[in-house]
């Protein structure tokens, strides 16, 4: 057949089409492009091979012919042109073998830190980058083709008192491992132990209080335990105040509340209303995401309008701090300042809370079941903490849910507002 430009166009994923007057000139498709192909017999094993001449249609036709003639003719002399072509791709990597195999485990981390975890943000950067710097003792100079499983064991072994801290470690280390291989920094056949040591073993211990592991939990307030929380709240300095009654006013993430900004706060027709640009919040590489749209009701409504009043369009909770807002692991640094247990700074009086072990993000997840129990649908209530819905009713399902939203977090501001009279009732 001759070629037909309408057929090509046709072609199905797996399919392709040839040409009679140019045996083994083939057009091929994939479920993204269309490429022409030359596939023949080798004269040197009798082998069939295939090489690529380009893609349709920016290789034409009559240039696709073109690159067939001149392939041909170096079979038709006894060449090879795929093997040759591999052959000219392992000589390249071979010359590089020296610069890779040179490569320590400081520079694969640096490659590593560089090139991928550059995109990530700030915190999450100086994390990975706080682990390199301080947990690569006794290996930061080896040759990283010199790491084998048992040194990469007994390097992880070192810090499996802290198993969450060895967990991130290995797995950072085992992501530097694999970005080396993919951009040929490290030949292909380079084991990556990170990956296949301790994998199912490293496990939290939960937290320590007074030196004992308490056990991994995830806390909830009781409704009892909440209105002792809110009613003390006063206790704390002006921004931990400030910043838990968000807490448990929005179910908001603490890392958005940290950086709240009075510009993404408006009034609306039905209230005062916070969007959370998309770049803040934690679905930040989900293109199907969204900002986050945040009813502000009750409290909540009263800690935005006295704090952009006073701050204006920049972050509502301002500091002197390098970030240039009050991060939210100060608040549970003076969570944890006043709870019974706590033996920071001893000579120092304090009020102490009347309600022992939780921190911050247990109030998002107290509110979140707070909600479940007033009969807040479960896809409003995953809305509202700020979570993709799942599956295709995720990708399908565009509905911004600003009505239930404000209608919720309105029942669940009048519930905290019971628990802070002692009338908890659901």
């Amino acid at each position: 057949m001759q070629f037909d430009a309408r057929a090509a166009k046709l072609l199905q994923p797996g399919q392709h089409i040839t040409i009679d007057a140019h045996p083994g000139l083939r057009l091929k498709a994939t479920a993204t492009k269309r490429t022409w192909i030359y596939r023949y017999k080798s004269p040197v094993d009798e082998r069939m091979r295939q090489i690529k001449l380009g893609q349709w249609p920016a290789m034409s036709w009559h240039a696709a012919v073109a690159q067939w003639e001149v392939q041909r003719a170096r079979r038709d002399a006894g060449g090879d042109p795929a093997l040759e072509k591999r052959q000219a791709r392992q000589a390249v990597k071979l010359a590089v073998v020296d610069k890779v195999g040179a490569l320590t485990v400081r520079r694969v981390c640096d490659l590593y830190l560089e090139g991928h975890i550059s995109r990530r943000a700030e915190k999450g950067r100086g994390e990975v980058a706080r682990l390199f710097n301080t947990m690569l003792d006794g290996i930061e100079n080896m040759l990283a083709v010199d790491v084998t499983r048992t040194v990469a064991f007994a390097h992880i072994k070192k810090y499996d008192e802290s198993p969450v801290i060895a967990s991130n470690l290995r797995r950072e280390l085992g992501a530097a491992w694999d970005y080396c291989l993919d951009s040929g920094d490290l030949l292909e056949d380079t084991p990556n132990w990170w990956r296949l040591i301790l994998r199912g073993k490293l496990k939290s211990k939960g937290r320590a209080k007074l030196g004992v592991k308490a056990g991994k939990k995830k806390r909830v307030l009781s409704p009892e335990e909440a209105g002792q929380v809110i009613r003390w709240l006063p206790n704390f300095s002006n921004n931990v105040d400030d910043m838990l009654t968000l807490y448990l006013w929005t179910a908001v993430r603490g890392a958005e509340i940290e950086k709240i900004e009075g510009r993404e706060v408006q009034e609306e027709a039905d209230g005062l209303w916070w969007t959370i640009p998309k770049h803040k919040t934690k679905n930040v590489n989900r293109e199907e995401a969204d900002d986050h749209r945040v009813p502000l009701v009750g409290r909540a409504a009263i800690v935005v309008r006295r704090r952009k009043e006073a701050y204006g369009d920049g972050y509502l909770f301002p500091s002197d701090s390098k970030f240039g807002y009050f991060p939210q692991k100060s608040a549970s640094g003076s969570v944890y300042y006043h709870m019974p247990y706590c033996r920071t700074m001893p000579e120092r009086e304090r009020a102490r809370l009347p309600v022992e072990n939780w921190a911050p993000h247990d109030l998002r997840r107290t509110s979140r079941t707070f909600l479940a129990a007033l009969g807040c649908p479960r896809d409003v209530g995953e809305v509202i903490l700020g979570h993709m819905l799942e599956g295709d009713e995720g990708t399908y399902n565009r509905y911004t849910f600003d009505k239930e939203r404000l209608h919720w977090l309105t029942h669940l501001s009048d519930y905290l507002e019971q628990l802070a009279v002692h009338r908890p009732s659901a």
